[in-house]
């Protein structure tokens, strides 16, 4: 007894000297991320990238296409209009959740409404989510050095964010920002930036099936559901003035999965006859073939190491049932400290998995406008480096989807030939060895699940 009464006053020194070193380590993980070669050369390509966004701002001609719909729709909602049928600009009315209004809002106030200055705000988002893209790519090393450097060479993504102005590049960057939170274990915080690039355009929501099998992965059911309540809550607490006002219209628009898209914007399917492509039928067999998709790649790739989907929840059931017959102090004290050995997930298997399910969901998607770019650029050099294809290959389907989405107007040949280029890069992300999903035991020592 005696014995045990010293251990446990050793215990706390210990734990204080454990803290001590991690916290030590976490205060020269920026040191030793920049001391990194290919860190440094991401460095010297986003300084690149600023002086190349500040030229094009300078001299390329911007052309309106939704600035003026814009400014329109949110001075509707700074007028004090609330009902989301009546905020409408000259491209229509307003389809995005509560959270672009939010964002627009501030921007017109900064910028006066006026394009130029926003170009500047926008030159600034587009190198925040460049370096953010980078710290993802330096973090999961699957690239090599040079090869970062493709994520600097789209004219489409440069035009996106600083010639057009889109909401989209609000989105990606959050969308990136959360996924960078997420390589540090903190789901919590992650899930919540992934909702506010949810309520900023809901295309995000393509990476939400692989980011919920994710979240199985690393946590309980019960973080599960109190992550997702906080996602729920930052989508309730920013439609709450529209939500008590006019729910129904609020989110019969702001959240309309079944909208229509113009087939002349398209990028993608441009080959498929107008009436087909607007068919109700054809809009729910792309479905169909993306929900298959997802089960696929979740089964057989995502699941492999847990023996596939159904076994995985299976053992997630299991747990969960035996978490619930736990009666006893001693038992329940037991289980605790064996759940506190659970696996962290490994940061390759996190983003490998998040950028599949948003190229899925790409593949499958009745329509692609040129602004969708944004939605999986930054994703193609990974996702073409996780591939068994050679470096060759990967540089020409790179250059290949580059060009079909710098074709203006897109047309039969360019949109066959993007389709076929999505689905050998998606036969290669088959095809690829699965990563192993977790951190080795002696490398998450310092490492814990939120």
């Amino acid at each position: 007894m005696g014995r045990t009464g010293r251990e446990a006053m050793a215990v706390p020194p210990a734990t204080t000297e454990l803290q001590s070193r991690q916290s030590e380590q976490d205060s020269s993980c920026p040191m030793k991320f920049l001391r990194n070669r290919k860190a440094a050369f991401a460095l010297a390509l986003l300084l690149a990238d600023a002086v190349l966004v500040s030229l094009i701002i300078a001299y390329v001609p911007y052309t309106k296409i939704d600035w003026d719909a814009y400014m329109s729709q949110v001075s509707g909602f700074l007028g004090g209009e609330r009902d989301y049928s009546n905020l409408k600009g000259d491209t229509g009315p307003l389809v995005y959740p509560a959270g672009f209004l939010y964002v627009y809002s501030a921007i017109q106030f900064v910028t006066g409404g006026e394009v130029y200055p926003a170009q500047i705000l926008f030159g600034i988002l587009y190198i925040i989510n460049l370096g953010i893209v980078f710290f993802i790519y330096v973090k999961t090393d699957v690239l090599p050095w040079w090869a970062l450097s493709l994520l600097c060479l789209s004219k489409r993504a440069h035009s996106i964010f600083v010639l057009r102005l889109f909401n989209d590049c609000f989105a990606t960057m959050l969308l990136h920002a959360s996924m960078a939170v997420l390589l540090s274990q903190k789901w919590h915080v992650g899930l919540i930036i992934f909702s506010a690039a949810v309520s900023i355009k809901m295309n995000v929501l393509l990476c939400a099936p692989p980011l919920l099998l994710l979240m199985l992965k690393a946590m309980d059911i019960f973080k599960v559901v109190s992550a997702l309540a906080c996602a729920a809550l930052v989508q309730i607490l920013l439609g709450l003035p529209f939500l008590l006002s006019y729910p129904v219209a609020y989110i019969s628009r702001a959240f309309n999965l079944g909208r229509i898209f113009i087939h002349f914007w398209s990028v993608n399917f441009k080959f498929v006859p107008e009436p087909v492509f607007v068919s109700k039928g054809f809009a729910v067999s792309l479905l169909v073939v993306h929900l298959v998709l997802l089960f696929t790649f979740a089964h057989y790739r995502w699941c492999k190491h847990e023996g596939g989907l159904f076994n995985f929840l299976h053992s997630k059931f299991l747990s969960l049932k035996l978490k619930f017959s736990l009666s006893s102090s001693f038992s329940q004290q037991n289980f605790h400290s064996t759940g506190s050995l659970s696996k962290v997930l490994s940061q390759e298997h996190i983003v490998t998995t998040m950028f599949a399910g948003d190229f899925i969901g790409i593949v499958c998607a009745r329509s692609l406008h040129y602004q969708f770019y944004s939605w999986y650029f930054y994703s193609l050099p990974y996702l073409l480096w996780r591939t068994p294809f050679p470096t060759l290959m990967r540089i020409m389907l790179f250059v290949g989807v580059e060009l079909c989405w710098n074709i203006y107007p897109s047309n039969i040949y360019s949109s066959v030939l993007l389709l076929c280029l999505h689905l050998i890069i998606l036969w290669g992300l088959w095809c690829a060895p699965p990563e192993y999903p977790y951190v080795k035991a002696e490398s998450s020592s310092g490492k814990k699940e939120e």
